[in-house]
């Protein structure tokens, strides 16, 4: 052991400052290998950054990230990979290496063949290789994917079941038949994963629009033979049990009585359930003024025999004014203010009063309705006041009408007994005369579209008889029918909306009528019959097309005929249907005092535009008229029949 002198002196500690000030100085002489511009021995001066992402280290390619995908093959595969393959949302990641893209490329190999099969291609070939894209492209790497479909699989056999009351129920066939016969992927066609689910559903909404609210698809198979590309289906339909309209229900009322919303909704209490009908009664109450909001839901958790209909409202106010401008080439800008009182003091009926100026015409009218009784007939009466152009006179007229009537989402029906009486002003001008009569109105309207239709058939008649009350009091009938169809040109099939807004369309619209009395008879212009305008002859002047007095001057006749073929195109642009379609036209009409005399029309002629915006079609068309020689441009907006 080593010896320790004891008389030795210990060496004194080292100050804990200069130890703190050695440490710093160390620390200082290592960082400055950090320092800007400064280089490790042995180290090449290219190295790369610390700081440069581990992506461009790999490929040399700083600046540029991610990669490319590129699929190759028939539209329909190619447009559906581009849109839902996995692979698409890693293209922009900043870090992803070569070897991570390889990975993402094996599982693009499973998610593609998924999607395609969704298209009915369950064999088909696919390859996909990176490809290094020159350095003047935005990424460094391109994915190519090579798409062979192979064949599309077909369906060979179909076959529908039911399970539960509609299984058995002998009153049930007719609809068991109908969504058999509806059945929208038979034998022979392609299978496609929308397909499959359209059938299927299609099947479900014919279920429950009739008597089984809640019919649910309890099994559905479909068996794909791959190899033999073809597929065998099967659904079985869980019907539940029939239902039964029960009682009216509402919630939300306050000011207007639940008994009258029953009325107007016309509920048939007691009968099988069927959609339509509840459809139907929620389109009364929300077109009767009095809620702002109906919604109308059948009750499925109590008895079906006696389900209850629940109508959630909101109601509209007791009084409102609204205000409205409008403008057609025919009457120029119009205003109108509108005062509505939805319940009158004592009768409880309800009141719209109108006043309406335009260039042509000023107008005030009132009406007066009741809620309808539990047949749907309601009580009207109405009366209005109305300065307006006839022919080459100017009119102030009066009517004032008390009846009965009916309105449906398809048919408006109405009796009523009417006055009428006309004071024509002017030179020449020919007498006034007033009129009694009694009179039936029926309207149909079955297009596709209330408000901008591509198919479908109107039709509205109105007949009267009645005595004139000026002058020799004579008998005289009246009759005004018009009709309007609407003919897609081409097959489409059943449902095929896109496909039918891609046709063609010939609307075919007819005018006829017929005022019958003694020549000496006085009716009153408002009851004949001028023509000319938007809506009957284009080309001319808003009813300037009548019969000519001794003077000359364009009269209101007793006969009109009225004839008009329009050709209708929707613009497909860039493979899609657009909001525009061109229209060519052909207009023909008369006005004469003798039947016999309707075998001269004037006709127009002409080329016009329409535009779907989302308060209405906009129409616009340019009309010669072959008689005046001269051109006359037609605005419009909606569609009214």
């Amino acid at each position: 052991m080593p010896r320790v002198d004891p008389h030795r002196p210990t060496p004194a500690p080292l100050p804990a400052f200069l130890f703190l000030l050695l440490l710093l100085a160390a620390l200082l002489l290592q960082g400055c290998s950090l320092l800007p511009g400064r280089k490790d021995a042995g180290k090449a001066d290219d190295a790369p950054s610390a700081l440069a992402s581990s992506s461009d280290a790999a490929d040399g390619k700083t600046g540029r990230r991610g990669f490319n995908v590129r699929v190759e093959g028939p539209d329909e595969a190619r447009e559906l990979l581009e849109q839902h393959l996995e692979l698409q949302r890693y293209r922009r990641l900043p870090d992803l290496q070569l070897p991570e893209i390889s990975r993402l490329m094996v599982a693009a190999d499973a998610n593609a063949r998924d999607l395609l099969g969704t298209l009915g291609y369950f064999t088909p070939t696919l390859k996909m290789e990176i490809v290094d894209l020159p350095a003047s492209a935005a990424v460094p790497y391109e994915v190519r994917i090579q798409v062979e479909p192979g064949p599309r699989t077909k369906v060979v056999a179909h076959r529908i079941d039911f399970q539960g009351p509609i299984a058995t129920d002998g009153k049930a066939e007719a609809q068991r038949k109908a969504i058999r016969d509806g059945w929208s992927l038979s034998e022979g066609q392609d299978f496609t994963q929308s397909a499959w689910e359209g059938a299927k559903n299609g099947g479900q909404r014919k279920l429950v629009a009739e008597r089984f609210p809640t019919g649910s698809i309890a099994l559905s198979r479909a068996d794909i033979d791959a190899d033999n590309a073809t597929a065998r289906l099967s659904v079985t339909y869980q019907s539940g049990p029939a239902y039964r309209f029960g009682p009216f229900v509402l919630q939300g009322g306050e000011r207007y009585s639940a008994d009258g919303a029953r009325r107007i909704a016309r509920i048939p209490t007691g009968q099988p359930y069927s959609q339509q009908e509840l459809l139907d009664a929620q389109a009364r109450l929300a077109s009767s003024g009095y809620y702002d909001s109906v919604f109308l839901t059948l009750d499925t958790e109590g008895d079906p025999q006696a389900a209850s209909v629940i109508a959630q409202v909101r109601e509209a106010k007791l009084q409102k004014i609204v205000l409205g401008v409008g403008f057609t080439s025919d009457s120029g800008p119009r205003l109108s203010a509108d005062h509505i009182i939805n319940r009158m003091p004592l009768l409880d009926w309800r009141a719209v009063t109108r006043l309406s100026v335009d260039r042509n015409t000023r107008s005030l009218n009132t009406e007066w309705s009741a809620i309808p009784g539990d047949d749907g007939w309601r009580w009207i009466t109405s009366g209005e006041l109305k300065q307006d152009l006839s022919g080459d006179y100017e009119v102030d007229s009066g009517r004032a009408r008390f009846g009965r009537s009916k309105s449906d989402p398809k048919i408006d029906r109405a009796y009523y007994l009417q006055y009428d009486y006309a004071l024509n002003r002017g030179i020449g001008a020919p007498p006034s005369a007033s009129a009694l009569s009694a009179n039936w109105s029926w309207t149909g309207r079955y297009f596709d579209d209330a408000g901008s239709p591509r198919r479908g058939w109107g039709l509205g008649l109105e007949l009267g008889a009645g005595y004139t009350l000026s002058g020799a009091q004579r008998p005289f009938t009246r009759v005004d029918a018009r009709s309007l169809y609407i003919l897609p040109l081409g097959s489409v099939a059943e449902g095929d909306a896109p496909g039918l807004a891609r046709q063609s369309r010939l609307a075919l619209r007819a005018q006829f009528g017929a005022v019958t009395a003694a020549e000496d008879a006085q009716i009153p212009s408002t009851l004949r019959f001028l023509t000319g305008g938007d809506t009957s002859v284009r080309g001319y002047a808003y009813r300037s097309i009548g019969t000519t007095d001794a003077n000359g001057a364009t009269v209101a006749g007793r006969y009109l005929g009225v004839l008009s073929a329009e050709w209708q195109r929707p613009l497909v642009l860039g493979g899609k249907v657009s909001a525009w379609e061109s229209v060519v036209f052909v207009d023909a009409g008369s006005v004469a005092d003798e039947l016999s005399r309707l075998n001269k029309p004037q006709v127009g002629v002409g080329v016009g535009a329409r535009w779907r915006s989302p308060v209405g079609p906009v129409q616009a068309d340019l009309g010669y008229g072959v008689e005046t020689r001269k051109f006359r441009l037609h605005l419009r907006l909606g569609f009214s029949f």
